[in-house]
């Protein structure tokens, strides 16, 4: 039986070069007792941010899957990237949302939002 991440991390990217970084540094930060995954999609960045993201999907192959784009969606009218290319890749029993411009800055995020959830099971986000 294949060991699934208990959450799946969503994460949008457009021409985020300048912060996916922090925004990358700050899922692997975080401290869980269990595994998580980060799935990307990128619509057609031409500043680097591609590049960033095969840096880290190559250092990370097991954490990080990303998509990639070849034409941008959003200027073809494409909208809902996350419900439309992440979603269903994901494979979590949670997804936490984090677009490519924005990072976490508690390193136990995850871990509280996961603990609340399982031990509350009449809420169904937080």
């Amino acid at each position: 039986m294949e060991n699934l991440p208990l959450v799946s991390i969503s994460c949008i990217t457009f021409n985020h070069s300048k912060y996916v970084r922090q925004c990358f540094d700050s899922f692997l930060m975080q401290k869980t007792n269990f595994k998580f995954e980060v799935i990307v999609h990128d619509d057609a960045s031409t500043d680097g941010t591609k590049e960033i993201i095969e840096e880290y999907t190559a250092k990370y192959p097991d954490i990080f899957f990303p998509m990639y784009q070849e034409e941008n969606q959003y200027s073809k009218g494409v909208r809902g990237f996350m419900p439309k290319f992440n979603f269903p890749r994901c494979r979590g029993k949670y997804i936490a949302l984090c677009e490519g411009d924005d990072y976490w800055i508690d390193e136990n995020k995850l871990q509280k939002q996961v603990d609340f959830l399982e031990n509350n099971e009449e809420y169904i986000a937080c």
